[in-house]
């Protein structure tokens, strides 16, 4: 796979600063009688704790994908967000381009952007439950195609890609010698009677799948910044000196509460997943029949679209129309895309009596809508 610049500068600037200290400790290892006075480490052993979180993940991802993933492949970092940024950063840079599905998150645009690559939307069509087509990606290659951005489960519309989607998007990628960069925050966010599945999986794409992920949604702690990515040997190696050169790795504190969230797995999503969906069928049975409202039914995560078509508005007027005259705040659908220029996005994560209360709302702004233009 190619290095970007960024890469190949660094080259030699991280770990390799270090290659005799490293050289030495080979040796000791295999029995050498080796006196180490290289750096400067202090003289009691680091607390077993603050070493394991590395380690955790590539247990957990091993297990996951039922493939051979090792410490070297995991990369900490405070968030999905810096992890994105570094990996973007390692597979783009100027006059690349990034393929990634509209609508999108929000920071997206931002991360690719930071490498200089060129941002090249691929529309996610409703009648394709907003996943992401072989043929509309196949459609925006280009020689200057670097990578492919997908989130499984997608947000903000909650749809999983299936096994087949992802296995013809691979097959894709191999034939065009690109990455592809899977955002899978969502993972553990699944609602019942769906299935995920990550591309990390696949052997034929061992040597191109990136894995982005946190602890942010999953054990419900956006607060603490701890996300990684998973990814091929040698990009991790390559990607490593510009990790060194932004950061030394997490607080320990957090490496502490990353490894046991990821070895005793989440108390939380579970319960959160079941709480979602039963919010989201239940905003779904009140529109379909009060309103003329269309709701997208999720399959994972945290949110629901919502196409306000019907109203005659599109998505920013009827979110300042439904904040004004109905008290409830929701988003436009234009802030992930210009494929949602006429949707809303509405959150699933206040407790319920809220959300019943924003559901009534919602159902009688729509009355009310439609009795104005009648």
């Amino acid at each position: 796979m190619k290095e970007t610049a960024i890469t190949q500068r660094l080259a030699g600037l991280g770990n390799a600063k270090w290659r005799l200290h490293i050289k030495a400790k080979e040796l000791a290892a295999h029995g050498h009688d080796i006196i180490e006075m290289t750096i400067g480490e202090p003289d009691v052993p680091t607390p077993p704790e603050l070493v394991e979180a590395r380690y955790a993940l590539a247990k957990h991802y091993a297990h996951r994908s039922q493939r051979q993933i090792t410490n070297d492949q995991v990369l900490c970092f405070p968030g999905a967000q810096t992890a994105l940024f570094a990996v973007l950063m390692g597979v783009a840079e100027s006059g690349c381009e990034v393929l990634v599905g509209d609508p999108m998150y929000a920071t997206y645009e931002g991360v690719i952007r930071a490498s200089g690559a060129n941002v090249v939307p691929v529309p996610l069509r409703p009648e394709n439950g907003f996943r992401i087509a072989v043929q509309d990606i196949a459609e925006h290659i280009s020689p200057k195609t670097s990578a492919i951005l997908l989130t499984t489960p997608h947000n903000p519309t909650g749809s999983i890609l299936t096994d087949a989607e992802i296995e013809a998007i691979g097959a894709l990628a191999i034939a065009h010698d690109l990455w592809i960069i899977s955002d899978e925050v969502y993972s553990e966010l699944v609602f019942d009677g769906a299935k995920f599945s990550s591309p990390l999986s696949r052997s034929e794409l061992a040597d191109r799948v990136i894995v982005v992920s946190s602890i942010s949604k999953s054990h419900a702690a956006p607060g603490f910044r701890s996300g990684w990515c998973i990814g091929p040997c040698a990009f991790t190696k390559a990607l490593l000196p510009l990790s060194e050169t932004m950061l030394f790795g997490n607080q320990p504190f957090i490496a502490d509460m990353t490894e046991r969230a990821i070895r005793d797995g989440s108390s939380v999503a579970v319960g959160m997943a079941k709480r979602f969906a039963a919010r989201a069928d239940q905003l779904w049975s009140r529109l379909s029949r009060e309103t003329s409202l269309h709701m997208h039914r999720p399959q994972a995560g945290m949110f629901v679209m919502i196409d306000v078509s019907e109203t005659g508005m599109n998505g920013d007027d009827y979110a300042l129309h439904l904040l004004e005259h109905g008290n409830v705040a929701v988003m436009p659908g234009s802030s992930f895309g210009d494929v949602l220029e006429n949707w809303v996005r509405i959150a699933l994560t206040i407790e319920d009596p809220l959300f019943y209360k924003a559901c009534d709302r919602i159902v009688a702004h729509s009355s009310a809508l439609a009795l104005e233009n009648t």
